[in-house]
């Protein structure tokens, strides 16, 4: 559409607690409000998105920025808070290719065994992010998961993330760290084919699949609030409608990805 990267890689942020972007597929749609920047009447880079509405396998997910008590962030229409406790993936551009299972033909090994984690493959040296607030518990090497890193959430999830070809600047043991933040790089060491990244959650001590794990999200607006958010967002909603029927793919449930 001659759009900028940049509004994707926005909107990737954005949604980055509500879906996977490495299930997009056919079908699947967007529609955007966005700044933009000019010098002089031309432009030179993107400003905020103000509102999207993102069709994901036939479903909505609108997000909408808000300011409240000095501090902004993206909500969906009932004013729920888009920010979720975990990130639905811990890196970015990739592909998942091993879900979690009870049962799977090792790649190294040849023998059957439970893969309790998702592989993620991606180039060797592909930055891989904390998906929570923790503290790195264990920052470490043993000959089957490699170099790896375990992190404490709170008194109930852990995660787990192996075969790093490094840890990022800093991180050891100990180490607190925030939501989105870069704790190594993909690698293969360990028992590990070629450069991916083995993710695992645990849930009070045992390991879930995090893909199918309710994430709850932050604090929603209060009720004061929210009036005011309803009426923000009033006129935001026609104009996302408005753009799109003029993309032409409001109607068009299986059209190509279109924004």
């Amino acid at each position: 559409q001659g759009l900028s990267y940049e509004l994707l890689i926005q909107l990737s942020e954005i949604y980055a607690w509500s879906f996977d972007f490495h299930h997009l597929q056919k079908g699947d749609s967007f529609t955007a409000l966005f700044e933009q920047n000019c010098v002089d009447g031309k432009p030179v880079g993107l400003g905020r998105v103000l509102a999207a509405r993102f069709t994901y396998r036939g479903t909505d997910y609108s997000a909408y920025y808000f300011e409240s008590d000095n501090h902004g962030d993206y909500y969906d229409e009932q004013g729920q808070c888009l920010r979720k406790a975990f990130l639905k993936a811990p890196i970015r551009y990739s592909r998942i290719s091993s879900g979690f299972s009870h049962r799977r033909l090792h790649p190294v090994l040849k023998v059957y065994r439970p893969h309790l984690g998702t592989d993620y493959a991606a180039p060797a040296g592909t930055p891989v992010m904390s998906v929570g607030d923790g503290v790195v518990v264990e920052a470490a090497y043993n000959s089957s998961n490699g170099r790896y890193l375990t992190i404490r959430h709170n008194g109930t999830y852990s995660s787990q993330y192996l075969h790093f070809s490094r840890f990022a600047k800093g991180i050891r043991s100990g180490t607190r760290v925030r939501q989105g933040q870069i704790i190594g790089y993909v690698g293969s060491t360990g028992l590990a084919t070629g450069p991916h990244l083995d993710f695992r959650l645990r849930k009070n001590g045992i390991l879930v699949d995090h893909r199918k794990e309710k994430n709850p999200s932050v604090q929603p607006l209060n009720d004061k609030v929210l009036c005011l958010f309803a009426r923000y967002i009033e006129p935001l909603k026609l104009r996302l409608d408005e753009a799109a029927i003029c993309a032409g793919y409001a109607n068009d449930p299986v059209s190509d990805t279109k924004g």
